[in-house]
């Protein structure tokens, strides 16, 4: 099953997507948003028609003490917007720490920081949508 991973920003959206089998995910693209959330959706709906997603796994950023904060609840509302676009299923996973790992590697890639600001949302999707296929791709 391909999966696409989408880490919602307030300024970027980074998109990762999974291979056929469901077993690696690797980073996809960055959308710069626009002033339209309906614009964004209609991008991502555009890119899960033409890689052939069959489900979209949206980050939960979930504070580090497990609760629910604002940016959780943004989330969880745009996905359910997100939700209404697609003909595909949207889930929502935790994405804890996937921006500090992500800058991490792409870091220790030597990647410069001015450069890395084009890559780490698509690599936090990446690491995001790479822990749930090793969880086993919960629902």
């Amino acid at each position: 099953m391909r999966a696409l991973g989408v880490d919602l920003g307030t300024k970027r959206i980074g998109l990762a997507t999974s291979d056929l089998s469901g077993t690696i995910a690797s980073p996809h693209s960055t959308l710069v948003r626009s002033t339209s959330v309906r614009v964004d959706h209609a991008s991502i709906a555009r890119i899960v028609r033409d890689e052939e997603v069959e489900l979209v796994v949206v980050g939960l950023p979930i504070t580090m003490n497990g609760e629910h904060g604002p940016a959780a609840r943004a989330a969880q509302r745009e996905a359910a917007l997100l939700g209404t676009v697609l003909v595909v299923p949207v889930i929502m996973f935790d994405e804890r720490m996937t921006t500090v790992t992500a800058d991490r590697a792409l870091k220790e890639a030597d990647i410069p920081a001015s450069r890395r600001r084009q890559y780490v949302d698509r690599v936090a999707a990446a690491v995001m949508l790479q822990s749930w296929l090793d969880r086993g791709c919960p629902r």
